[in-house]
């Protein structure tokens, strides 16, 4: 079973970025393809960003596409999404999840998740 620890979340200005981080448990995590999805407050949860095992290949929803950045550093058993011009929009808690195989859109496709970390931006 893994475990991931969301963090670096918080409460920031339009325009403004922030830098989110998810901390995996094991030694698994290089097998595992990674992915971000937010919820915000009445609205389903939805695909923000995914990157496979390597790092080689990472993929956007368009509304984040140009402004946030997925990343992963398989030493530190580590994922990120750098997230800029950040808009009130973007309000939401994020999660990180793991993907074994499967469409790295779609939120069915993953195995584990984090308890989330929440995101509000102030216009």
């Amino acid at each position: 079973q893994v475990q991931l620890v969301e963090s670096g979340g918080g409460l920031v200005q339009a325009g403004g970025s922030l830098r989110l981080s998810c901390a995996a448990s094991g030694s698994t995590f290089r097998t595992y393809a990674m992915g971000w999805f937010r919820q915000a407050p009445g609205k389903e949860r939805e695909f923000v960003a995914a990157i496979t095992m390597s790092g080689g290949i990472t993929y956007y929803a368009d509304s984040v596409k140009g402004r946030f950045t997925i990343s992963r550093d398989n030493a530190k058993n580590t994922v990120y999404l750098q997230m800029n011009t950040l808009k009130p929009e973007d309000t939401a808690v994020y999660y990180c999840a793991t993907n074994q195989g499967g469409m790295l859109r779609h939120s069915g496709a993953y195995d584990y998740w984090g308890q989330g970390t929440q995101v509000t931006v102030s216009s």
